[in-house]
């Protein structure tokens, strides 16, 4: 059973920056994407960016394009969520996920809380 445990987050206020972190146990980590998605009270948990498992592809949701980057490090079997210029309605639990794009098993986070004040 793969376990994934982020960590990170926290309150910042508008224009700062924050870098998660998803520590993900098990054997086969450069084998999967990893993606990071986020949710607010509710709402439907969204799509924020994804890595390929070597790390060469990268996606973004268009509110976050040039101000998150996502990158992995397989050597560590963790996935990180660099995120610069913060705006509050960036506030939000994140998740990451890890996933294989062709389908099968997918793993989740508990999620990290996020908090961005004007």
């Amino acid at each position: 059973q793969v376990q994934l445990v982020e960590s990170g987050g926290g309150l910042v206020q508008a224009g700062d920056s924050l870098r998660l972190s998803c520590a993900a146990s098990g054997r086969t980590f450069s084998t999967y994407a990893m993606g990071w998605f986020r949710q607010a009270p509710g709402k439907e948990r969204e799509f924020v960016a994804s890595i390929s498992g070597s790390g060469i592809d990268t996606s973004y949701t268009d509110s976050v394009k040039g101000r998150f980057t996502i990158s992995r490090d397989n050597a560590q079997n963790t996935v990180y969520l660099q995120m610069n210029s913060l705006k509050p309605e960036d506030t939000d639990v994140y998740y990451c996920r890890q996933y294989r794009p062709g389908g099968g098993n997918t793993y989740w986070g508990q999620g990290t809380q996020v908090t961005v004040s004007s």
